[in-house]
């Protein structure tokens, strides 16, 4: 059940101020007093889940090509941090149990973002909720979501009490019925598209809107404001400092849709 959500979470971390994706960016989530976390998970050649964003490892790495032609060692001797500041040299791209590991000793909620290479979607789900399954504590928030309906799919075989978010950013004209068969708790969408009118009309299925992603404070009011449950941001520390108490708290939610 998501019976309450933060206003606020961390996207890929704290990614304004530390290497997205990286255990720094994770500590530097909770520094900032962010309570939930979202990262993206991705197989490596030998199908261990790991947390990056894109299919190559050219933009946040030491590494090129695409990230399922290297096995887990290979992965974790290049860089993950330098290109984002000197200060992170050495920082690894980390394993999903690493990032549950340290999100677990912090005590944060977690939203997982499902991100398979092409083709790999099932495959990708299954091994990422396989390895969380047994590491995650009972009772401690967790979203699992994708842009992949096959993966949602999967989230929805293999663990169906963990609430599923439906991540959208050119919506199917059958959005709706796509969200009702996978049992979408929460409709996670590109803010940037948003009008009341949108957000209006997601709001009417009876899922909380989440929005991705929003670091300008006026956006965020407005957003709010039109009823957005929380939204994703790279800085939630400055962004909470920003709005001020009032929208840095939970936002209630109606019951689960499921």
């Amino acid at each position: 059940m998501l019976s309450t959500l933060p206003r606020l979470i961390g996207h890929r971390g704290a990614k304004e101020s530390a290497p997205e994706n990286t255990l720094a960016s994770i500590r530097e989530a909770a520094h900032q007093g962010a309570r939930w976390v979202e990262v993206d998970v991705m197989l490596t050649r030998d199908h261990r889940p790991v947390l990056i964003h894109d299919d190559t490892l050219d933009r946040t790495t030491t590494g090129t090509g695409a990230v399922p032609l290297l096995d887990l060692a290979e992965l974790q001797a290049l860089d993950a941090g330098t290109w984002f500041d000197p200060r992170f040299v050495g920082e690894p791209v980390p394993t999903l149990e690493q990032a549950v590991a340290l999100i677990g000793e912090l005590g944060l909620g977690l939203n997982l973002e499902i991100k398979p290479y092409p083709g790999q979607e099932e495959i990708t789900g299954e091994v990422a909720l396989a390895t969380l399954r047994p590491l995650w504590p009972a009772g401690r928030p967790l979203l699992l979501s994708s842009f992949e309906v096959p993966c949602l799919e999967v989230a929805q075989r293999l663990w169906p009490e963990i609430p599923r978010g439906y991540l959208l950013w050119e919506p199917p004209a059958d959005w709706a019925a796509i969200a009702d068969r996978v049992g979408a708790a929460t409709l996670n969408v590109d803010q940037s598209r948003q009008t009341a009118e949108s957000v209006a009309a997601y709001r009417a299925t009876g899922r909380p809107v989440l929005t991705y992603t929003v670091n300008d404070a006026a956006r965020a009011r407005e957003l709010f404001g039109w009823g957005v449950a929380a939204v994703f941001t790279d800085a939630p520390g400055r962004l909470a400092a920003e709005l001020g108490a009032e929208l840095a708290g939970e936002a209630p939610q109606g019951p689960d849709p499921r």
